[in-house]
């Protein structure tokens, strides 16, 4: 019995009405280990969380220590507080072949045609029907209930397209209006839009507290609500530590102090502060390390000030120094719900 299937039998635990959360950023900003870091972080409030991921690059399955994931709903982790974390690689062919079993009943003529390479073939020469079958695919199973009338899934997190092609992603009715203005492609873009632009579903845009995600943040905030998609939240990710008080910042290029640092290193048991003696050659490379973190720091918080004018809620995840592995994705979460992020969102 697949997951799938077990997931329609099984009986969903009564909660908050299913919401959607889609995790956008710019390439390099991790927007992959958040969108598993929200999952795992909902589940810690004792709910079923789908994981959904629409690229291929199988980041998921990386993340988690785990084998490739198939085209079907897997259990990949439980959490602290009894949830479970289910895990999807939505494949745009399969995807297609469900699609046309389900509308058109084609079975086994739909598997011939993507042995003649017709699946492939529709799907590169119409990106708005790959766009449609890759949300639509995901949001199924936002609306999808047990016999019981019971959700589910209590929320489902999608690890998107990076910022600068979020919106034309999730816009797919402009995206297939040019294919079919009735009939079952127009009515499922039609249904697509109707869950992504209801108050269920959640656009978080991921950034560094670097200019350029900054700004593609801020782009991509405007782009999305000129379309009417529903923005959610800002996640600062991979944050380092400010290590200087604003004393030091201020006075980080402060060449003057170069006799009394040196003299605090030589106590320290660093050699003598003599010129020429080891403290004090150690001098010009801790005023130059202390200089570039001052200037990180004033950059930082010019950039902090351009996402607090976002007006959005805004979580901190910190850069972990040894990478990011599956304890490291349990530790964000949990500063993730230490923020407020799960028990916000369940509202």
């Amino acid at each position: 019995m697949s997951a799938q299937q077990r997931a329609v039998q099984e009986p969903a635990t009564p909660g908050p009405p299913a919401r959607f959360h889609i995790v956008t950023g710019k390439g390099g900003t991790g927007k992959t280990t958040v969108a598993a870091s929200l999952a795992l972080a909902l589940a810690g409030e004792g709910r079923r969380t789908l994981l959904v991921e629409v690229e291929g690059r199988q980041g998921i399955a990386q993340l988690f220590e785990a084998e490739p994931l198939p085209y079907e709903e897997r259990k990949i982790a439980v959490a602290p507080g009894g949830g479970e974390v289910y895990a999807l690689a939505i494949d745009p062919e399969l995807a297609l072949l469900d699609y046309l079993d389900m509308f058109y009943k084609l079975g086994r003529a739909g598997r011939a045609l993507k042995k003649i390479g017709a699946i492939d073939f529709a799907t590169t020469i119409a990106p708005g029907l790959r766009d449609v079958l890759l949300t639509g695919k995901a949001c199924e199973a936002v609306r999808r209930k047990d016999k019981a009338g019971w959700r589910s899934y209590d929320a489902v997190v999608m690890d998107a397209p990076p910022t600068g092609r979020i919106t034309r992603f999730l816009n797919v009715n402009d995206e297939v209006a040019g294919l079919a203005r009735f009939g079952p492609i127009y009515n499922q873009a039609q249904a697509v839009m109707r869950v992504l632009k209801s108050s269920e579903t959640a656009v978080h845009l991921v950034t560094l507290l670097e200019e350029m995600p900054v700004q593609e943040t801020v782009d991509g905030v405007a782009e999305l609500r000129a379309a009417g998609l529903p923005v959610g939240a800002a996640v600062i990710n991979m944050l380092r530590p400010v290590v200087l008080d604003d004393v030091a910042v201020a006075s980080a290029g402060d060449g003057n102090r170069r006799a009394a640092i040196a003299r605090a290193l030589s106590q320290a048991g660093l050699g003598g502060a003599r010129r020429g003696g080891h403290a004090e050659r150690l001098v010009d490379p801790l005023l130059e390390q202390a200089r570039e973190h001052a200037e990180r720091v004033v950059l930082e918080r010019q950039e902090r000030a351009e996402i607090a004018a976002l007006g959005l809620p805004t979580y901190e995840l910190e850069l972990l120094g040894d990478g990011v592995d599956v304890g490291g994705l349990y530790r964000l979460a949990e500063s993730l719900r230490k923020q407020g992020f799960a028990r916000e969102e369940a509202r």
